[in-house]
């Protein structure tokens, strides 16, 4: 497909919208207390994000070829599937829309973002109800910052990087190596819910060390919409780990598209 300008700015915008609107919203479901899907686990979250990228990738797909991710539009660019000129229009899109998602998420919550933010169980005693920080998390990650973006569970750079590249790099060669054994048709829909499925098995697999952002742009945008909010006692957007899910998946993407170049091409 040869997209128009407005095809791949419309597209992605709405198709990552649609993907972290659903994927935050899993974990926020999850985190708050007062919802309904409260401790359902990793399980739900790993089956969560896949179903959100099945509907954002699904909606948009026609229109934008539904990269929804920078460095799923890079792995194409080193195929040879997308124009490099585009890409500038792909990634920008693709954080607009990001960010927009997760302010949906936080708009869908708005009540359980203001409970949870002043409970004292979560973010301590407050002396009174004005409190607007949280001193123990100011410089790291705040108490609802799982919801926007990713965190280590041991903070280790070098292991961190290669989780995020190592996942991203599975995503992307699933996403250059599709339609192979059909001739390289492609395979139309059903390669929708095969890269919904191959985040699902990510997710379970890979995900436990980092949270698997493998898509710069679902971490980064909502990470700037956390910073940006008006959160009580939100704590932190522990921007110096941001980088990590930022470079790692480019890296992972780059690696994916060159082994396709290599190998497959």
């Amino acid at each position: 497909m040869d997209p128009s300008n407005w095809d791949i700015f419309s597209g992605e915008v709405v198709g990552t919208a649609l993907l972290i609107v659903l994927g935050g919203g899993v974990v926020a479901a999850i985190t708050f207390k007062k919802s309904k899907a409260h401790q359902a686990g990793w399980v739900a979250i790993a089956f969560g994000w896949g179903l959100a990228v099945l509907t954002g990738a699904y909606a948009v797909a026609g229109v934008s070829g539904a990269h929804l991710n920078p460095a799923v539009t890079l792995g194409l660019a080193i195929k040879g599937d997308t124009d490099w000129g585009d890409v500038p229009l792909y990634l920008a899109s693709e954080m607009l829309g990001a960010m927009i998602g997760a302010a949906f998420v936080w708009l869908a919550y708005y009540g359980q973002f203001h409970d949870h933010l002043t409970d004292k169980e979560v973010v301590g005693h407050l002396e009174n109800a004005d409190t607007k920080a949280i001193e123990a998390h100011e410089k790291g990650a705040g108490p609802v910052l799982g919801i926007f973006s990713t965190g280590p569970e041991i903070r280790n750079t070098v292991q961190n990087m290669m989780t995020e590249i190592i996942a991203t790099f599975v995503l992307v060669i699933a996403i250059l190596t599709q339609g192979l054994n059909d001739e390289g048709n492609g395979l139309g829909p059903l390669g929708v819910l095969i890269t919904a499925l191959v985040v699902v098995s990510i997710g379970l697999s890979l995900g436990g060390p980092t949270g698997y952002a493998i898509n710069p742009a679902r971490d980064l945008g909502p990470r700037i919409v956390h910073y940006l909010l008006p959160l009580p006692n939100k704590g932190g957007s522990d921007w110096t780990y941001a980088w990590i899910p930022v470079v790692g998946p480019l890296l992972g993407g780059a690696a994916a598209g060159g082994l396709y170049q290599a190998v497959f091409a």
